[in-house]
């Protein structure tokens, strides 16, 4: 019994101790992962209203699966999370003055690597299935279900996903044009 208890005592010092340390590691690089987040979405809000310098954040309009919106002189980045197959896919959408999709960049995805993975890539797929949404307004599909913008091979889930964030990305643009006026 006496071997028991404290193989247990080792186990609970161990136990703490690990998490401990991973309380501190966290509390330290914190920081660090906002600020290199902030970075990504400022970079994904300048490659999808290429040429706007005048970013603001847009306080206290929420919107169906809208995290952020920013509002340029050129029209409005607005992030947003859909669901994709591995989870949450952070997008940001570029949705100029005319209503029409002028970018798409995913900022941060757990889709399948080699399959939905694709979205986000800097080469194969990636490019042109993002490309296909520029232009686009109103209520977005994939070709798979009759819409205008591709869909990635093998990838219909994470596609899907990524035109509901398009299409919910263009409502809130418009519901801010609306209310701006």
């Amino acid at each position: 019994m006496k071997a028991i208890v404290s193989l247990a005592v080792r186990l609970l010092v161990i136990t703490v101790a690990v998490a401990a340390a991973l309380a501190g590691v966290n509390a330290v690089t914190a920081e660090r992962i906002s600020a290199a987040e902030a970075e990504k979405v400022q970079q994904a809000i300048v490659s999808v209203l290429p040429g706007c310098t005048d970013i603001e954040q847009v306080e206290g309009a929420e919107f169906d699966l809208v995290t952020a919106i920013y509002s340029t002189s050129l029209g409005y980045a607005v992030q947003v999370e859909p669901q994709g197959f591995g989870g949450a896919i952070t997008m940001v959408v570029g949705v100029g003055t005319d209503g029409c999709v002028t970018g798409v960049e995913i900022v941060s995805h757990s889709e399948t690597a080699g399959l939905g993975a694709k979205a986000a890539a800097s080469t194969g797929e990636g490019p042109g299935f993002r490309a296909s949404f520029i232009g686009l307004s109103g209520e977005v599909t994939v070709s798979k279900d009759g819409g205008q913008a591709d869909t990635l091979t093998s990838a219909t889930i994470t596609s899907r996903a990524v035109a509901e964030g398009v299409s919910a990305a263009l409502a809130t643009a418009a519901a801010m044009e609306e209310g701006a006026q």
